[in-house]
């Protein structure tokens, strides 16, 4: 089938290459513009782009493709547009460009989790599975039919970016069954209940903080949610301290939240919360390096019993 790829970041190189092992002829990708990133504001191709130009792809960059991209897109002819984590609305003009509609691989069990975060926020949510859906895009935000669904558990030890990952290889199988079935004309089409609908908001850097009144487990989550971005964070007086991996602790004396119980080498840094405490395992101080919280507090001095916000590295 001739196909035109739509998609930006890592989630979108399984599906994408998922396409091509298949046999579909990728007639282009279009994928979201360089742009600089890093602290040295080096400009940078999407994961995407650098995959199609190593298979001799053609890539488009529109700013906007409802806007810029439209005659590129007609000029291609695709029985089918699949879009995957690409970040762009698309228009109606552009849903009519493919003769069979546009496939979006979205990384939730529609209808649920609609939005650019999906993952994020199930983590967040503490919900116990998620998934991936295959569904025809329409004007809406996530609220075209869905295809084909498959799901895997969120473990304890899972994180945004683990999830993410074993998602997009999870859709990327589901994506070549879905064009299989379309193909064939037999894939199944089920329009989604708004009654059971939930939209995300995209994530912001200040969901990153923590707020130990909150209690253990919905600290936890907020850690696994917001790794690997924009990362948990306890604001201090000369910075944040980032905590990418924490754990719960037994049960202490009740303290203020946010009060440093234990910071030292032998038995770790805990943090009172507002049912019980948690221990911080691995941090990164402002202007350091990520480390175990052991590790650092080999050579830094943390004072317990004051809270964490006041606390000099």
């Amino acid at each position: 089938m001739r196909i035109v790829f739509m998609g930006t970041p890592e989630f979108a190189l399984q599906p994408l290459l998922a396409l091509l092992a298949a046999g579909h002829d990728i007639a282009g990708v279009f994928t979201q513009p360089d742009r600089p990133k890093g602290r040295g504001g080096k400009v940078q191709m999407s994961p995407v782009k650098e995959l199609a130009l190593s298979r001799g792809i053609p890539v488009f960059q529109p700013l906007k493709i409802r806007k810029d991209g439209l005659d590129d897109l007609r000029a291609l002819m695709p029985t089918l547009c699949v879009t995957a984590a690409f970040g762009q609305i698309l228009s109606q003009e552009v849903l009519d460009v493919p003769a069979l509609g546009t496939v979006n691989v979205h990384a939730s069990l529609l209808p649920r989790h609609r939005g650019s975060a999906p993952v994020p926020w199930a983590i967040l949510m503490d919900e116990p599975v998620t998934g991936v859906t295959t569904m025809l895009t329409d004007k809406g935000i996530d609220t075209g039919d869905m295809l084909l669904r498959a799901e895997t558990p969120i473990t304890e030890d899972d994180t945004a970016g683990t999830v993410l990952t074993r998602l997009s290889v999870i859709g990327a199988s589901l994506l070549v069954e879905t064009v299989a079935r379309l193909e064939r004309g037999d894939c199944p089409r089920e329009p989604q209940d708004e009654t059971r609908m939930t939209y995300d908001p995209k994530l912001e850097k200040e969901m990153g903080k923590l707020d130990f009144a909150e209690g253990t487990r919905r600290c936890l989550c907020r850690v696994r949610a917001m790794d690997p971005w924009p990362c948990a964070f306890a604001p201090l007086r000369e910075g944040v301290l980032k905590v990418w991996k924490a754990a719960p602790c037994p049960l202490w004396t009740k303290a203020e939240p946010g009060l440093v119980l234990v910071a030292d080498a032998q038995h770790g840094l805990v943090i009172a919360t507002g049912d019980g405490a948690m221990e911080l395992l691995e941090i990164q101080a402002p202007n350091a390096r990520r480390m175990i919280a052991r590790a650092f507090l080999l050579g830094h001095t943390i004072e317990a019993g004051k809270p964490l916000c006041e606390v000099t590295l």
